[in-house]
């Protein structure tokens, strides 16, 4: 059996977690929290070419590690 590879600070049960909390929300919730998300008035949301993403993944990992220091 192949082994399970997580991103770092993950783990099996945190992503079981996650599901559950997404699969137990009505429609009503989960729309609710996805207006939110734009609400935010410390982030943004963008369309970018599905080729940058990687790109922009690593610069956003880089930030948030800067940003634990």
């Amino acid at each position: 059996m192949k082994a399970k590879k997580f991103p770092k600070g993950w783990d099996e049960e945190r992503v079981r977690r996650v599901l559950a909390h997404y699969e137990s929300q009505s429609e009503e919730e989960a729309v609710a929290e996805d207006e939110a998300a734009y609400e935010t008035p410390s982030q943004t949301v963008m369309i970018v070419p599905k080729e940058l993403v990687p790109t922009i993944g690593k610069l956003i990992a880089k930030h948030q590690s800067r940003d634990r220091k």
